[in-house]
């Protein structure tokens, strides 16, 4: 079930009564969650359940459901399974045949896209990306000709690298990028992503960061003047060859470019082909035909 993300009266209800029934409530982090029951006068009845345990912990949890017993699942804050804790355990529940009931309620990315100005449909979630720079950077490759909105998620440490890996990659887009939602110090900044290098280079990044991204190719995704700015806050020069080609290509071109990037990704993973195809559609917005030819061709060059 979701919990507040800060406010904690950002909680509705059916969650309150859940978490006084519930046998057992198997969270993230116990401090957090126990500060957020003891708000509610609700007894704690607390097991930890994170990203170092939850593999270990999931057959127990299990075998308690199985028992008949009932189990909340929730995250430090927001919606578990949302770059946070309990995909395995529910992935388990799922497979021997255990309800799964799903409590709708709070969430970093649904609050920072609908107040960030920018278009919340179509939208692909990103969540955390990966810390490596060269695999940072081919995650943002990949993605580069989206031209529909992309959230991410950040933390303070990070923030500044990854905005200029954006601008970098990207080019000088609009951004919202949102800080310590529903608590104290909220702040929502909006503007270009060189604008918001700017100002997190002057205002230390504090609090848990949730980057709100304009998609390619369309009037509100481009910055004023349209060209590309290098990271650090730069214009550039000239653009690399590559990137002078990707821009002159057509949308459609773009877009099979990035799908091919996804589809090659998911072939050395081991992906399985329909969820290949499936996510690499959703992601560039190709019919799934035409990302289904790509992954072939993509499939025949490999057993070559």
């Amino acid at each position: 079930m979701a919990t507040p993300i800060g406010n904690l009266e950002d909680i509705t209800l059916r969650a309150l009564r859940v978490l006084r029934e519930v046998a057992l409530i198997a969270a993230e982090d116990t401090r957090r969650t126990r500060k957020l029951l003891a708000h509610h006068g609700i007894p704690a009845r607390v097991l930890s359940v994170h990203e170092h345990n939850e593999l270990a912990r999931a057959p127990e949890l299990i075998a308690r459901l199985l028992a008949g017993e009932s189990i909340a699942l929730v995250s430090d804050a927001g919606t578990p399974g949302l770059s946070d804790p309990g995909v395995e355990l529910v992935r388990q529940a799922v497979d021997g045949g255990i309800p799964v009931i799903a409590l709708p309620g709070p969430s970093a990315f649904v609050t920072a896209l609908v107040a960030s100005g920018l278009p919340t449909e179509p939208v692909t979630f990103l969540g955390f990306l990966p810390p490596a720079p060269g695999e940072r950077r081919r995650t943002l490759d990949a993605y580069r000709a989206v031209a529909h909105t992309l959230v991410i998620y950040e933390a303070p440490h990070r923030l500044l690298k990854t905005l200029q890996a954006l601008l970098a990659a990207w080019g000088d887009r609009k951004i919202a990028v949102a800080r310590e939602l529903t608590k104290i110090h909220e702040e929502l900044f909006r503007g270009t992503i060189a604008e918001a290098v700017g100002h997190f280079t002057r205002q230390r990044p504090l609090g848990e960061f949730t980057l709100v991204v304009a998609g390619a190719g369309t009037a509100r995704g481009a910055a004023a003047g349209g060209e590309p700015v290098a990271a650090g806050g730069r214009v550039g020069a000239g653009a690399a060859a590559g990137d002078e080609r990707a821009a002159a290509a057509p949308p459609d071109a773009q877009a099979e470019e990035a799908a091919r990037s996804l589809l090659s990704d998911a072939l050395t993973e081991g992906v399985a082909p329909f969820e290949a195809v499936r996510r690499a559609a959703q992601a560039t917005g190709l019919r799934r035909n035409a990302v289904y030819r790509i992954w072939l061709s993509l499939k025949q060059g490999a057993a070559r």
